[in-house]
């Protein structure tokens, strides 16, 4: 039998009443608290309005910044990759007589394997100078 289907108990009744009493005394209880708390607000000293320090800021702003973004170069930028379905894994290859074969596995490999930003040839040294 499905629970919503159970006959109610009186005990069972009870008991639940008795938890939304609580909880309703919790909610009451913590927004008086939180009114009395806003009812006062703190004074800020005027002199400490009219000084920024503008060079701490810019730090703190970039500093949140490169850590919001550094993990993002580690993260698989193929969300198919090294699955049967993923469309980049197909590749077309050539070669010319003696010469080293050429093929577009060499631009699409660091996707198809599960590589981040930070394994691509070329964006990924640049990644790792411009975020930590």
């Amino acid at each position: 039998m499905a629970r919503h289907a159970e006959p109610r108990t009186p005990r069972r009744s009870a008991l639940l009443k008795a938890g939304l009493a609580v909880t309703a005394a919790g909610a009451a209880l913590s927004g008086a608290g939180s009114a009395a708390q806003a009812a006062a607000p703190v004074p800020l000293p005027v002199d400490s309005l009219s000084r920024t320090d503008t060079a701490a800021a810019g730090a703190a702003a970039l500093g949140g910044v490169t850590h919001g973004l550094g993990p993002l170069t580690r993260l698989q930028l193929d969300p198919l990759a090294n699955t049967g379905v993923d469309p980049l894994d197909n590749g077309l290859g050539t070669q010319v007589a003696d010469f080293k074969p050429v093929g577009t596995h060499l631009v699409t490999d660091h996707l198809t394997k599960g590589g981040a930003v930070e394994d691509l040839p070329v964006a990924g040294p640049l990644t790792q100078e411009l975020l930590p």
